[in-house]
Order: C-alpha cells, then sequence, then structure tokens
C-alpha cells in the first residue's frame, strides 16, 4: 500500500502540478491511519524527495532566479526551523487539535488557489516595481506554515513571487520549486530530531513515487491535466473542512488511536527511526 500511494501522488504532481505537501499528508491519515504529526513529517521528508527530482530539471532550464530565491530563503529558512520546533512542541504536549486545524487550513487555502485559478487562470495582476528585496518577509511565516504543517510552500509561494516579483511564469515555478526543496531538507532534518517519522514508509513511498513520477512525466501532455486539478481541488477542499470540523467540533477524534499506532509499527523498520507519539 506504501508503494502505491507514493505513486500515486507523484501521479497526481505531475498530471496537475498540485503540490506533494497537500496531498501526502491526508493520504497517510485516511488511507494508512498514520498519526497526525508522524504524517506531517512524512510528508514534509516525501516533498523534499519528490523536488530532489523535479529541481534539478530546472537548474539545467535556467528556470530558477536566485537573486529571488536568495531573498526567499532569508526569510523561509528561520522560518521553517521555527515551525519544525513549534510543531515538536504541539506535538509532544500541545492541543493536538491544532495540528489538525493548522493542517486542514492550509490544505483548504492551498485547493482553494488552485480552484481560483481554474476559473481565473491570470488573476493576479502583476506588479510594474519589483519588490523581491521585500520578499524574505513574507516567506518568514509561510516557511513557519511550512515546518508546521509541511503543506502550502507551492501555492503561497507562487502567489508571493507572482504579487511581488515581475519573473516570467517559467522563472516562478522553477524558483518556488527550488525554495520549497531547500526550505523541505532543513524542515525535514528538524523534523527527524524530534522523532516524528516513519523512515519505513518514506522510503517505500519514494520508491513508487520515482517510478510514478517517470511513467507520468511521459503522458501528462496527453491528459487534461486541469479538469483533474479543479477534481482533486475540490476533493481536497472537503478533505480540509473535515480537518478543521474536527479539530474545533470533536476534539477527541484527535487523540492517538492503539490502531494507528499499530498501523505505523507493522511498517517500521527495527532501528531504522522513531515515531514518537504523545
Amino acid at each position: 500500500m506504501d508503494y502505491i500511494i507514493g505513486f500515486l501522488i507523484a501521479v497526481v504532481i505531475a498530471l496537475t502540478g498540485v503540490g506533494a505537501g497537500v496531498i501526502t499528508a491526508p493520504l497517510l491519515i485516511l488511507f494508512l491511519h498514520v498519526p497526525l504529526e508522524i504524517a506531517v513529517s512524512t510528508a514534509l521528508a516525501y516533498s523534499a524527495i519528490v523536488k530532489l527530482i523535479v529541481v534539478p530539471a530546472q537548474v539545467v532550464r535556467k528556470q530558477v532566479n536566485y537573486r529571488v530565491l536568495g531573498f526567499m530563503l532569508l526569510g523561509g529558512l528561520p522560518g521553517v526551523i521555527f515551525g519544525s520546533i513549534m510543531f515538536k512542541h504541539v506535538a509532544s504536549s500541545g492541543p493536538r487539535a491544532a495540528l489538525y486545524f493548522a493542517l486542514g487550513a492550509i490544505i483548504i487555502f492551498t485547493s482553494g488557489w488552485h480552484i481560483y485559478r481554474h476559473f481565473r487562470p491570470a488573476g493576479i495582476a502583476r506588479p510594474n516595481k519589483d519588490r523581491a528585496k521585500l520578499i524574505g518577509l513574507i516567506m518568514l511565516p509561510i516557511g513557519a506554515e511550512v515546518g508546521f504543517s509541511s503543506s502550502g510552500a507551492g501555492a503561497l509561494g507562487t502567489v508571493a513571487l507572482l504579487s511581488m516579483t515581475n519573473l516570467s511564469a517559467p522563472l516562478v515555478v522553477g524558483t518556488d520549486l527550488a525554495f520549497g526543496l531547500v526550505i523541505a531538507l532543513v524542515g525535514s532534518g528538524v523534523h527527524m530530531i524530534g522523532g516524528h517519522y516513519a523512515t519505513a514508509i518514506l522510503i517505500k513511498m519514494a520508491i513508487g513515487g520515482v517510478i510514478g513520477g517517470v511513467l507520468a512525466s511521459g503522458f501528462a501532455p496527453k491528459i487534461p491535466n486541469r479538469t483533474l486539478r479543479l477534481v482533486l481541488s475540490l476533493w481536497l477542499t472537503v478533505i480540509g473542512i473535515q480537518f478543521c470540523y474536527n479539530a474545533l467540533f470533536k476534539p477527541n477524534a484527535s487523540a492517538p488511536k492503539p490502531a494507528a499506532a499499530s498501523v505505523v509499527a507493522a511498517h517500521q523498520i527495527p532501528g531504522a527511526n522513531r515515531t514518537t507519539t504523545p
């Protein structure tokens, strides 16, 4: 099942362009019954692996603006470290409902952004003046959000780049992907120090993801990806609303279940990782 989920996520990313972080955590929670704190960390690491495959192609095509990327990382790196530390604190001793609400809110925003772009592809007016030097201020909370929920770097980073720079569309995509790769790598490192991850699940998903990404890239141009993106975004919106609802009105639903913990344990490689649950 782990291989299949990794394969499907990579295929969906290749066909729709929706980010790995916003898809992976919900699938791990819903289909593998992985506890949320472990799902978020594993999703962040999987996102880094996917971007490691994609970003080199952007670099070769010269679709990364390193000047803008540097400004983004000035705020994004401290942000993702802070967000990851806060995630560790909340997962260990804080209200677990906060994790569900944060993940749900980011899923709603990200999927809402894709729905908006479906009906208004040119929705954001491009600025006449480049304000890239200020983009680090925006990337600070975005990095913190990624460290806390694993999701949203793609949609939020794209909005910031479109609003504050005059980069071309290919440069926006490439620069945002490079930014997402760096903060995902740093955030994954902090999460792994905290012990909230599942190595065996991640390895199997990565294997399936590589296969899915290679296969999907071949027939992606022949698939009506705008329609698929809309359907996926609508489904993710429902999932995000459900997470937020449970966090606000059913906090007990966020409590760890023994069955979920046993599922994670069944996927572990002895001595390969820790999965700390409150």
